[in-house]
């Protein structure tokens, strides 16, 4: 078991102010593979007010400094590829192959990304032609508190701490309890690659105790925490009373428009986009709406994908997916299949238990619902889970209503031949995200949603103006 209990604080891993160990189960085995420690008021203020010091020269630095530091950073993360795919296999049961290429990968993409938009960022330019001597100039928020997720934890690490930097922040880092192995990994290379101290700072921690600290600390300036909706109402409660700047990237409740002229790989795609990373995204489409005329042969293919589609052991190599993070995240999922049997939905795949040979660990069937009503709670609530609920429509306006009636607006899907179909649709769903006919989200693309689904955007220049400020400055010259 790995003793992971020390915190990065102004530049040096140092222990706890008050010892209290927390161990981190490798969901697969059920065992302990790690203990860290929970953070207290007294290591987030100390991590605070190093992040509050190092402000005052870090927030001057030249883009030119800061990009040269960056470029190491992502260089000294590509030769700790393997080991963050290792950390994120152990921590939240990423199979080996998906580990490697997707999570590991987009922590990688993000890093490449940000160091692009960087190099193009103009911090001070003029307002415009009509006024020369009025001067925008960008600056960065100060002190931010990076609060991030297990589902995909560098992919998530990188969105925040990688614009940070770039914007000329500081921070403190606290990566999920259930997840913290590989975000320390990216603590050493930060120190390896000699940031100046207090720029960065880790300190793990639950919600409750170091998240509460962290988001209501009168010198912290900035929140981004990306987790669960009702996790997001807390933290804007609690970070109100300063008028901290908030960014939040929650949940979701996708739906993808089956639309009869739609491609062959369609139905395949979405029940593969649905069950990936075990259904623990916040961007997947587990409500497949299906137009009433290619109803039944949908649901006859779900079946069979569905029954074929593989669950094993996540240290394999192999297209498969692997168990959900924890004990009471399996519990909630179970309980939510017993919801949509017991209000009515016509279970056609998959269902209670686990699968066939997997006694240990918290795995789960794929498990896909017919004739389900958009008020059932299965269609309403986020699982995070491999669940699809599948959902018959007569009309494209009636399709449009289903997917919008949600109090999420994350990420929607459209399937259909019809470019004009495609364009009209788009524009009426309620989300932050479309993607059409598998085409992706690309990497750089503003990501974030509507109604309960967050505030703000990451990624690519968004994700950047993020933690900035701009200020006015009459009469430049």
């Amino acid at each position: 078991m790995q003793d992971k209990k020390k915190f990065y604080i102004n530049g040096k891993w140092i222990d706890p102010v008050k010892e209290r160990d927390c161990f981190v189960i490798n969901p697969s085995t059920e065992e302990n593979c790690a203990v860290i420690s929970i953070g207290g008021k007294d290591d987030v203020d100390a991590a605070v007010q190093a992040a509050k010091k190092a402000f005052e020269s870090w927030a001057f630095t030249s883009k030119e400094e800061r990009l040269k530091l960056l470029e190491t950073l992502y260089a000294n993360y590509k030769k700790r590829w393997a080991d963050f795919a290792n950390a994120i296999t152990i921590e939240m049961g990423a199979p080996k192959d998906f580990a490697t290429k997707l999570q590991a990968g987009t922590g990688a993409s993000h890093m490449k990304s940000f160091i692009r938009y960087l190099k193009e960022f103009e911090f001070e330019k003029p307002l415009g032609e009509h006024a020369p001597n009025q001067r925008l100039i960008y600056e960065p928020k100060g002190v931010c508190a990076l609060i991030t997720p297990w589902n995909w934890p560098m992919n998530q690490v990188c969105l925040k701490v990688m614009p940070a930097l770039s914007a000329g922040c500081t921070m403190i880092l606290k990566p999920s309890e259930l997840a913290p192995l590989s975000a320390m990994i990216l603590a050493e290379i930060i120190d390896e690659t000699k940031f100046p101290p207090g720029v960065f700072n880790l300190v793990n921690g639950d919600g409750e105790t170091t998240g509460n600290a962290l988001t209501g600390h009168p010198d912290v300036n900035m929140v981004s925490f990306t987790g669960s909706t009702r996790a997001g109402a807390l933290i804007s409660k609690n970070a109100a009373n300063d008028f901290k700047r908030v960014s939040l990237e929650l949940g979701g409740k996708g739906a993808n428009i089956i639309f009869k002229d739609a491609d062959q790989d369609a139905v395949e795609r979405g029940a593969t986009r649905s069950f990936r990373n075990s259904g623990q995204s916040c961007n997947a489409p587990t409500r497949m709406l299906v137009e009433k005329s290619i109803y039944k042969e949908t649901v006859d293919k779900l079946i069979k994908f569905t029954n074929d589609f593989k669950v094993d052991d996540p240290t394999k190599e192999g297209d498969h997916i692997g168990p959900v993070i924890s004990e009471t995240q399996y519990n909630k999922i179970q309980g939510l299949i017993k919801k949509g049997i017991d209000e009515g939905a016509n279970l056609v795949a998959g269902g209670l238990g686990k699968p066939d040979g997997l006694t240990k660990g918290y795995y789960v069937k794929p498990t896909v619902f017919a004739d389900v009503n958009n008020k059932m709670e299965i269609a309403q609530t986020e699982i995070f889970g491999p669940v699809l609920s599948v959902i018959p429509f007569e009309s494209e306006e009636e399709a449009i209503s289903i997917a919008n009636d949600t109090t999420y607006g994350l990420t929607n899907y459209i399937q259909t031949q019809d470019q004009n179909k495609i364009h009209r649709v788009a524009r009426k769903l309620r989300s932050g995200m479309v993607d059409v006919n598998g085409a992706g989200i690309a990497v750089d693309a503003p990501f974030g949603g509507f109604k309960h689904s967050g505030i703000g955007r990451e990624a690519g220049k968004d994700g950047l103006l993020e933690f900035l400020e701009v200020k006015s400055v009459g009469g430049w010259s």
